[in-house]
């Protein structure tokens, strides 16, 4: 039997059998309001089993979660989304989440089911990766399913959400760790060290500028003027299972102006004659061509300028710190020199000043010391008070 009129008090509701649940194997029943008429009911029901028993139609339930991400959302919104963010989409699709409710019937699929996949995967991880995901990845698989299942409700696959009714994992604020950086004269020692590299100018240009890895790969002699002394950030080099993507970066701060010192305009003036004689001709510096390309003109590989920025700090002998920690060490010691936060955001290309400070927070108690002293300076600076 698919249904059956229920009476409670002066309404009745028109009860459905489901099936059972693909996990539990309990048999499942939706009750719907049908009003004080048991005749209206008794047709409400007919309708809705008539309409459970063309939903189980082997057209119908032959689509389950899997089939659904895989061939039909994950091809659908490939387009629309940039190359590194589909990646980062279709592996947590295939890594996470099929292995757990792939094979269960997108109509069937249940908040119980999503919530226990979000356990399973905070304490046993996959079968890459043991001891648990880390609360910011699941958080990212919650966010998939919420979108790739809101599509399907658009669509009139499912009546509604599961995702958005199961629990997700609340983010936990980091702990006591924080970003490395170096002081100033261990970062010009770096680069002294560096001066006989190839890549010696991208490395001093992300030291005194801040840019991002994948900026500093997609820049191009056109975002340069070095007569103003200014290099504006519109895109950004990225790496997509190793082939090469370029964005408009991650938010629309993320496009800027950065202004230049002069020994810096100097060290991008003496890699461009580089550039000239090593292709002849003026399709190595033209505004078209990449700053840091490789002898040949194309574009260098965000990962080898990390794996020559590693081999350069492990033969320094200066703490190791990460390339992406040159944007730490720029903007540290910026804020350490007294700096406005809103300056650091700017260069930094924050979507605010208060993720700059969040971010930075650590620097802040020195600074906040400072400012005491510097108070307490200038009322011992005045003369006593006569009262």
């Amino acid at each position: 039997m698919q249904g059956y009129v229920v009476r409670k008090g002066n309404q009745h509701y028109a009860v459905i059998y489901e099936g059972l649940d693909p996990i539990s194997g309990r048999e499942q029943r939706r009750w719907h309001p049908a009003g004080p008429d048991r005749a209206e009911a008794e047709v409400l029901v007919r309708r809705l089993a008539t309409d459970r028993m063309a939903d189980r139609s082997p057209r119908r339930s032959s689509l389950t979660v899997g089939v659904y991400l895989t061939q039909r959302w994950l091809p659908a919104n490939q387009a629309r989304l940039r190359p590194s963010t589909w990646a980062g989409y279709d592996a947590n699709v295939r890594l996470h989440i099929l292995p757990r409710i792939g094979r269960v019937p997108l109509r069937n699929l249940r908040p119980d089911h999503i919530e226990r996949m979000y356990s399973d995967l905070s304490v046993e991880g996959n079968h890459i990766r043991k001891g648990g995901l880390d609360t910011k990845t699941v958080l990212e698989i919650h966010q998939i399913l919420r979108r790739s299942l809101d599509d399907a409700v658009r669509r009139g696959m499912i009546v509604a959400n599961p995702a958005r009714v199961a629990h997700a994992p609340r983010r936990r604020p980091l702990g006591s760790s924080v970003a490395k950086a170096w002081n100033a004269h261990q970062l010009r020692a770096f680069l002294d060290h560096a001066t006989d590299h190839r890549l010696h100018a991208a490395l001093w240009l992300s030291a005194n500028t801040g840019v991002r890895r994948g900026e500093l790969a997609g820049l191009h002699w056109g975002d340069i003027d070095l007569d103003e002394r200014r290099i504006s950030v519109n895109r950004s080099l990225v790496s997509v299972g190793y082939d090469l993507h370029e964005s408009r970066g991650k938010t629309r701060t993320s496009r800027r102006c950065i202004d230049l010192d002069s020994t810096t305009v100097q060290v991008l003036r003496d890699w461009r004659n580089q550039r000239a004689a090593e292709q002849p001709g003026l399709q190595a510096i033209n505004r078209d061509a990449y700053v840091f390309a490789q002898p040949d003109g194309s574009p260098t590989h965000p990962h080898l300028i990390s794996d020559a920025f590693k081999r350069l700090v492990k033969r320094s002998g200066l703490p190791r710190i990460r390339l992406h920690d040159l944007r730490h060490t720029h903007a540290t010691l910026l804020l350490k020199a007294g700096v406005p936060i809103k300056v650091v955001s700017e260069r930094l290309g924050h979507s605010t000043p208060a993720f700059t400070m969040a971010t930075y927070q650590h620097v802040l108690p020195g600074m906040q010391r400072d400012a005491a002293d510097t108070f307490a300076s200038l009322l011992e600076l005045l003369p006593a008070s006569t009262r």
